[in-house]
């Protein structure tokens, strides 16, 4: 057990863990499990596949009976990732990308919008809870590679399906904190990630027609890739209504990775393609989809998938959240987040954090430390409302 800090305290000390998705995040999981080692807190790290890296479970108060059913899981879910994306361009940092910066009505630094700000204070507010107060649990799920494809969620998700370790069930109403200006989210696209590996015959350029151009096979494939982007772009199912800046499957080919030297005909090129879904499109049916468009040329590899995210309207989650923010109604956002993958566990997921998603990934990201109180404020009423209220509507 570590003395509590405070909400901008502890914000450094996360921020100063490179928890880059490329690096383990043992340390920073493991500082965190024993900042909220309390008496009638249960911590528990749940490892990835290989062991480098952990999500990790926290429950404040009564445990759930993995019997009730779903409409009974009372309660909240906090959640946010541990992972945060490169910060390699330190050129174009006024500071250390790993150091907490005060910039006056800010704080700088790398993941304190996305999204050490809203973990800090998720950590801070369980810590802060006496558990003899609870009539229902605060459960806190910090999960790891995020940023590279919700990958952390995927394997909580799966290791829940096959029953492995015996896990606890989780509070229904969930709170995924994103950097969303406070703004509550209900919808979100999701991201399928696939990879094309086209293969040539390697020649001295010299003697091209001793070889076979995997670039030029894959350049094709670009052009074909295109042709699908605009047919997609022409389509509309019923969530598109909530997605009105794009309400289509965006397809992007992001990179193109191939050939040794200018000399050499290459003879393999891979290309990685994004398809953002709307909710309700089917991931295997826009598969083929693509596979039907490049044809039988390339190797087609699913890389990662984020679900997208349509949370019932209904949910006490949202009428909460609505109610403690003025807002009239959830949004829509464009970005996958966990929220896709922890709904497949029955959570009714929301979307609601500090910060802005227009600064998360850019050099000097930040926090505005107003909205840090603010989520603050947010959050203690919706605890207070969803696990110290001895009922619920």
């Amino acid at each position: 057990m570590t003395d509590l800090l405070s909400d901008a305290d502890l914000l450094a000390r996360l921020v100063s863990f490179d928890t880059t998705s490329r690096n383990p995040n043992l340390p920073l999981a493991r500082f965190l499990a024993d900042y909220l080692d309390r008496p009638g807190v249960a911590v528990r790290e749940l490892p990835s596949p290989d062991g480098t890296k952990a999500n990790l479970l926290v429950r404040v108060g009564p445990p759930l009976d993995p019997e009730a059913p779903a409409a009974e899981r009372r309660g909240l879910t906090l959640s946010g990732h541990m992972d945060v994306v490169p910060a390699d361009d330190t050129d174009r940092w006024g500071s250390d990308p790993f150091t907490l910066t005060d910039r006056g009505d800010r704080w700088v630094g790398r993941g304190s919008a996305d999204m050490k700000g809203f973990v800090a204070l998720a950590a801070n507010l369980a810590a802060e809870l006496d558990p003899g107060r609870l009539a229902h649990p605060l459960a806190l799920v910090f999960t790891y590679d995020e940023e590279v494809g919700c990958l952390g969620a995927g394997h909580l998700v799966q290791t829940w399906r096959t029953g492995e370790g015996e896990p606890e069930v989780l509070p229904r109403a969930a709170v995924i904190g994103e950097p969303t200006e406070l703004r509550v989210v209900r919808h979100h696209k999701g991201h399928l990630k696939l990879r094309l590996t086209y293969s040539g015959v390697s020649a001295h350029s010299a003697y091209p027609h001793l070889g076979q151009s995997a670039i030029e096979a894959a350049a094709e494939g670009v052009v074909r890739l295109a042709a699908l982007r605009r047919e997609l772009e022409s389509e509309r199912v019923p969530a598109s209504r909530h997605f009105p800046d794009a309400p289509f499957a965006t397809l992007n080919v992001g990179t193109i990775r191939g050939g040794a030297a200018v000399n050499v005909v290459p003879d393999r090129c891979e290309l990685a393609v994004g398809v953002r879904l709307l909710p309700g499109m089917d991931m295997d049916a826009t598969v083929e989809r693509v596979r039907s468009a490049v044809g039988d040329g390339p190797e087609l590899d699913g890389v990662s998938v984020a679900p997208p995210l349509s949370a019932p309207e209904g949910a006490p989650v949202f009428r909460e959240l609505l109610d403690l923010t003025g807002q009239e109604q959830a949004d829509a956002v464009s970005y996958a987040t966990d929220a896709g993958w922890l709904a497949e566990l029955g959570l009714d997921c929301a979307i609601f954090g500090p910060g802005s998603i227009e600064v998360a990934h850019k050099p000097d990201e930040w926090m505005p430390k107003g909205d840090m109180a603010r989520a603050r404020e947010v959050l203690t009423g919706l605890i207070e409302r969803l696990c110290v209220a001895e009922t619920q509507a």
